[in-house]
C-alpha cells in the first residue's frame, strides 16, 4: 500500500547535506517526492511509496546526516497521490 508523508524537520537541517542525503536515501529505497529548505530554518518534504519505504525514510528525517541537529519533526500521513515520478531537491521556500 502506498503512503504519502508531509514532513517538517526542525533543527540545524540546513547546511548540512540534509536534502542531497535524504535525496539518496529516498532513491535507493524507491521513494519519490521532493525536499526543500524553507526560510524559517525548516527543512520540508514529500515523500510518497510503499508504506514501509517511507517508514525509513521518515525515521531517517529524525536524526538526518552527520552534522545535523534534529530538534523536532512533524509528519502529516494521507494516501499516496501517486504523483511523482523521481525524488527532487526543489526551490527554497
Amino acid at each position: 500500500m502506498n503512503k504519502r508523508a508531509h514532513v517538517f524537520v526542525t533543527g540545524k537541517v540546513q547546511g548540512v547535506y540534509f536534502r542531497l542525503s535524504t535525496q539518496s536515501i529516498a532513491k535507493s529505497h524507491r521513494v519519490t517526492g521532493w525536499i526543500r529548505n524553507r526560510s524559517d530554518g525548516r527543512v520540508e518534504a514529500v515523500l510518497e511509496g510503499e508504506e514501509s519505504e517511507v517508514k525509513k525514510l521518515v525515521d531517517y528525517c529524525r536524526k538526518g546526516p552527520k552534522g545535523a541537529a534534529v530538534t523536532d519533526i512533524s509528519v502529516e500521513w494521507n494516501p499516496s497521490k501517486d504523483e511523482f515520478t523521481t525524488f527532487t531537491i526543489t526551490e527554497d521556500y
